[in-house]
């Protein structure tokens, strides 16, 4: 009987379905085990095989974990908000639920062919109103809680309006926005409900602000950071620009100390971690105020180098700084807008990675020196962010390389105020050898001492005190879509008010037009039933508006990391309607045993769903602090990609090995045009490529060769492989162990069709392995095992539970290989020895591994059976293979027993034919043993 790999997996994965095998439950006597992938975003190209790298090792780890006894949570889901379908509804006119069900279907088909142990009956969708009423649930959470730095954690709002009632903010140690203001207990009496709710809003974690955000024009919509790319979209290219727009905020950076203290009590890649404390990016220095001569207005800075105030030769704001407007010249306006205007259009990452362009204006205005009373020029440049510290510097020239080639660009004075150290090619940063010259009572300090003085000497003049700051800003929540969670907000003259628990979920509304209003609102101010009645609960038509009974509802939607924040939670009472999920299931399952995904959402989703998971800690929703123990990074996997080269002289095409000659430029190719000769089928990509169809192909040797190059697998690229070809041609089972087989999880590593073959093979081995039980010949199937069999087991167990323990997936295929071929070899068909091999080779090719459980008369799913048990005295040597040497020369080997005592193995090797052919009847001289290792006969 052959293998029939197609029947065999389309068996066991419906046998699965209809059994629902995977299913966890929340009440096991089992030790629990969470298995979580980051779940994917389904777009209409559905998986290529570099999609599943991840998921593979996720399941081989749940599964090995089913076979230790554990009660495994393996979830999977859909983050299936998000712009590709917003933008094909924009061109198509199709409902995005439309596209993403389609999209959804797609992936599961693939999902379920590959063999995977999800739990199904979990599954989650972002998109579900049953899924982000919860989402929903949470911003209310947040909007209704405070941070308290005297606890060191959230609270409920109404502890901080109980505070003020009493003894009105001057005590109140909290984290709020710098501008709020001083009041006491009875100016809170006294205040109307609307300015008691402004000042509310200073302190919520989630509030309403002017940020400055990525606006994209063409898309409509504000972007993240990680979305715009060297000043463009992501997704498109279309320009984008910085702008000032009212926007929902999250207080992130209330727990940025807290974010940076839990790195270190979790199993996460260190480069991961390294990019989260950068992100965070905590310094000590001072805050410092400098007054604007001629204005009452004045200019905060944060430094980590106070010591060196009396070298600041000019300030630098950011483009963006408040100031700007206010203290510009006239005789400098002109220059100054535009600069303005042309910083809006670079990207904070554009700006902070151009470390090479000098540029800036003098805005004409002047601040004070604390100290000196000396006027200090104020400038505006590029390389100060906004939205990092305060937006302004001042700069000291001497010792900050920056402000140094500014400084020099623009022929501004360079103060040196250090002792003994040249500046005149450069700027001075060692503080550990500073000595501080030229600073009035600074003088001959070295940094710490320098530091400590002048952070006290600001206090006392009341222009500055020492503080903590970190780089992490609070992080924009609002988008310009239709495609997303819509707020729970409605507005009360202006004030943003909370829908009420129990009729949430607010639902997305239908629209006609998925782009903004004619008058600039998001797609929502196209829906015609989009206002809140109050009476009534519910959402009414917008014409109904009388800001009476009847309010707007908020425009915006959630970003597209609102959904991901806190799923991993749901997945624990995924069906649960009354709750976010009960006591009971979080109680049991508590957090992530083992997260696999990108390292690419370090400073996105792994840390907005850190600071999510700290907030519901805080308020009591869930038991830790952190939602995953360990987290692993795999690497991905690469594809050849195909090019041929267009000269931009002609409208000729150079073929590979003439391209040098020419002046080219090349174009990326499909594939699946290319044969494995990397010829490419010029008509297939003619008419793939109508533009090029009279262009002419220069050949070489009649052939069209193209180039290829390693590159990211991806669909952009047109060099992915779709696995549903390869389940086709080799099964499921084969990509699973190809994948693992390619090398560690963690690396990259390229991908070639051409090697999938070899594990093909060695399957087909295996199945062969088991002949007597798959045809029926049961005439040697009794035999016991032999001892080499059970070593040849048992050193595969062995090795196998350490790779898979130790994440080493790729080197428990070479040892699945050996231990196939050794058994063969012996021609072994004992039960004992085939059927914890089955269990070994389950979770890596769990198709072919239940059909042969089922062979080997088991009714029941391998899935359950216990992992074999590794016995190290099958693995102990009961005799050593002796080399015999003559002279210190190996002449013979000899076999004998390990607990033969040093005579014994004297009067054996003497008395065996070969040692008395050595001798010739001569007598030795003498005899060395040295027991379990060698015998030299010394003539």
């Amino acid at each position: 009987m052959n293998y029939n790999f197609r029947e065999i997996e389309a068996k066991w994965q419906k046998y699965w379905a209809d059994n629902q095998t995977f299913k966890a439950h929340n009440d096991s006597d089992k030790p629990k085990y969470y298995v979580l992938d980051m779940f994917p975003y389904p777009s209409g190209a559905g998986l290529h095989v570099g999609h599943p790298l991840g998921y593979i090792a996720s399941d081989i780890y749940a599964r090995y974990k089913r076979h230790k006894g554990f009660n495994v949570l393996h979830p999977m889901g859909y983050d299936s908000f998000g712009l590709p379908a917003e933008q094909y509804a924009i061109q198509t006119g199709q409902h995005p639920a439309i596209t993403t069900e389609t999209n959804i279907n797609r992936y599961r088909e693939q999902l379920d062919q590959l063999g995977f142990s999800f739990d199904w009956s979990r599954e989650v969708r972002t998109s579900n109103p049953q899924y982000y009423k919860w989402t929903q649930w949470v911003f209310i959470q947040l909007f209704n809680s405070w941070y308290n730095k005297k606890t060191d954690k959230a609270e409920d709002i109404s502890g901080l309006i109980s505070i003020f009632e009493k003894a009105g903010n001057t005590k109140v140690e909290a984290v709020c926005d710098d501008d709020t203001r001083i009041f006491s207990a009875e100016d809170w009496a006294n205040f109307s409900d609307k300015t008691k709710q402004e000042i509310l809003l200073k302190y919520r974690l989630t509030y309403l602000a002017d940020a400055e955000v990525n606006w994209c024009p063409a898309l409509g919509t504000v972007l993240a950071n990680d979305e715009v790319v060297n000043g463009v979209s992501e997704r498109g290219g279309h320009p984008v620009i910085r702008k000032k727009m009212t926007q929902w905020m999250m207080r992130i950076t209330a727990y940025a100390q807290r974010l940076l203290d839990g790195l270190d009590t979790i199993d996460w890649p260190q480069p991961l971690k390294d990019s989260q404390t950068n992100w965070i990016g905590r310094s000590e220095g001072a805050h410092v105020e400098f007054k604007v001569q001629d204005s009452e207005d004045t200019i905060a800075v944060f430094t980590t180098r106070p010591d060196t105030i009396f070298g600041t030769s000019f300030m630098t704001l950011a483009p963006e700084h408040e100031l700007v407007a206010k203290i510009t010249t006239p005789e400098q306006k002109e220059a100054v807008d535009a600069y303005v205007e042309a910083t809006a259009k670079r990207s904070e990452r554009d700006r902070m990675a151009d470390v090479k362009t000098i540029s800036g204006v003098f805005t004409g205005g002047y601040a004070e020196h604390p100290f000196t009373k000396e006027p200090i020029p104020i400038w505006i440049g590029d390389y100060v962010l906004a939205s990092y510290g305060t937006g302004a510097v001042m700069a000291v020239p001497c010792g900050d390389q920056r402000d140094y080639d500014f400084a020099k660009h623009f022929n501004i004075p360079i103060p040196n105020i250090f002792e003994g150290v040249d500046i005149s090619e450069e700027a001075f940063a060692d503080k550990a050898n500073t000595v501080i010259a030229n600073s009035d009572f600074l003088n001959g300090l070295p940094y710490k001492e320098a530091t400590k003085k002048i952070i006290a000497e600001l206090e006392k003049i009341g222009q500055g005190e020492g503080k903590i700051n970190y780089r992490l800003r609070d992080a924009v929540f609002s988008r310009q879509r239709y495609w997303g969670e819509p707020f729970p907000v409605y507005y009360v003259d202006g004030i943003p008010q909370m829908i009420a628990d129990e009729h949430l979920p607010l639902e997305l509304p239908e629209v006609e037009k998925y782009l903004p209003t004619e008058t600039g609102e998001p797609p929502l101010g196209n829906a015609t039933v989009w206002a809140w009645n109050t009476e009534t609960n519910s959402v009414v038509e917008n014409e109904k508006i009388d800001n009476t009974t009847v309010f707007p509802l908020e425009l915006n939607t959630m970003p597209g990391w609102a959904g991901s924040s806190q799923y991993f939670n749901r997945y624990m009472d995924p069906q649960n309607s009354e709750a976010i999920y009960s006591l009971e299931a979080i109680d049991y399952w508590q957090d992530v045993d083992l997260y696999i995904g990108g390292s690419e959402h370090a400073t996105g989703h792994l840390l907005y769903s850190r600071f999510w998971q700290k907030f519901l800690f805080d308020k009591g929703i869930a038991p830790k602090d952190e939602f995953a123990k360990k987290l692993i990074n795999q690497g991905m996997i690469t594809g050849t990609s195909a090019f041929v080269y267009k000269d931009l002289d002609s409208n000729k095409i150079f073929s590979r090995g003439l391209k040098g000659e020419n002046n080219v430029i090349p174009i990326h190719a499909d594939v699946s045009m290319v044969n494995a000769s990397d010829e490419l089928d010029i008509e297939a990509f003619k008419k793939w490529q109508p533009e090029y169809m009279d262009a002419e192909f220069v050949l070489e040797d009649g052939k069209y060769i193209v180039g290829r190059e390693i590159e990211k697998m991806s669909k952009s690229k047109y060099n992915v492989v779709n696995p549903d070809a390869i389940c086709e041609e080799y099964g499921a089972d084969s990509l699973r162990l190809y994948e693992m087989f390619l090398g560690p999880l963690e690396q990259s590593k390229p991908w070639n069709t051409a090697g999938i073959s070899g594990v093909y093979s060695f399957l087909k081995k295996l199945w062969k392995l088991y002949s007597p039980y798959v045809d029926g010949s049961l005439s040697e199937v009794e035999a016991e095992p032999t001892a080499e069999n059970l070593k040849t087991l048992h050193k595969t167990i062995k090795k196998v539970e350490e790779d898979i323990e130790n994440f080493s997936f790729n080197t428990s295929v070479s040892t699945f290989m050996i231990c196939v071929n050794e058994l063969t070899a012996q021609k072994c068909t004992s039960k004992a020895i085939l059927e914890p091999l089955a269990v070994l080779v389950s979770p890596y090719a769990p198709h072919i591994a239940e059909e042969l459980w089922e062979k080997l008369d088991h009714s029941e799913s391998i899935s359950e059976a216990p992992f074999p048990k590794f016995e190290e005295k099958y693995l102990v040597e009961s005799s050593k293979e002796y080399p015999i040497s003559f002279n210190g020369k190996m002449r013979f080997t000899m076999e004998l027993p390990l607990d033969m005592g040093k005579d014994d193995i004297e009067a054996a090797v003497m008395a065996h034919e070969k040692t008395q052919a050595q001798l010739q009847g001569r007598t030795p001289k003498k005899v060395i043993v040295v027991p379990g290792k060698i015998v030299n006969i010394v003539g």
